[in-house]
């Protein structure tokens, strides 16, 4: 991949990532960074965070619910979406080896990598209403 100019733009998108632990949208990203760089447009935050995932100093994650999310984490760990409210909370889980393995054991050829999130409803929304 060619070395790529330095954008201040771009910078103050992984800055802001890197401060979420929520996981959010281009849009919320968008209206956030825009507080500090008014000019900002919206496809200048999608470019930049394509860029971003592309270079993997951030991940993009599709939950399978239609809304890309991004995290500033890049270190292995996985993700959970509340059904209800559509959170992403982090989960960190320390040995899925036994899975992998398993997986392995499937398929003829060589695993390079692997996506898994998991799905249920979050503390706040299992709460009862009254």
């Amino acid at each position: 991949m060619a070395a790529r100019k330095h954008s201040r733009q771009r910078d103050s998108i992984k800055e802001f990532l890197m401060t979420r632990t929520d996981h959010p949208t281009a849009d919320v990203i968008y209206r956030n960074v825009r507080q500090h760089n008014p000019n900002i447009s919206l496809g200048t935050v999608y470019r930049n965070l394509t860029l971003l995932a592309q270079a993997g100093e951030i991940s993009r994650l599709n939950m399978g619910d239609g809304v890309d999310r991004f995290d500033g984490d890049t270190s292995p760990h996985y993700h959970l979406l509340c059904e209800r409210c559509g959170s992403v909370v982090d989960l960190k889980l320390e040995d899925i080896s036994a899975v992998l393995e398993k997986a392995a054991a499937q398929f003829d050829g060589h695993i390079t990598g692997h996506v898994t999130y998991f799905y249920g409803i979050c503390r706040r929304c299992s709460k009862p209403t009254i």
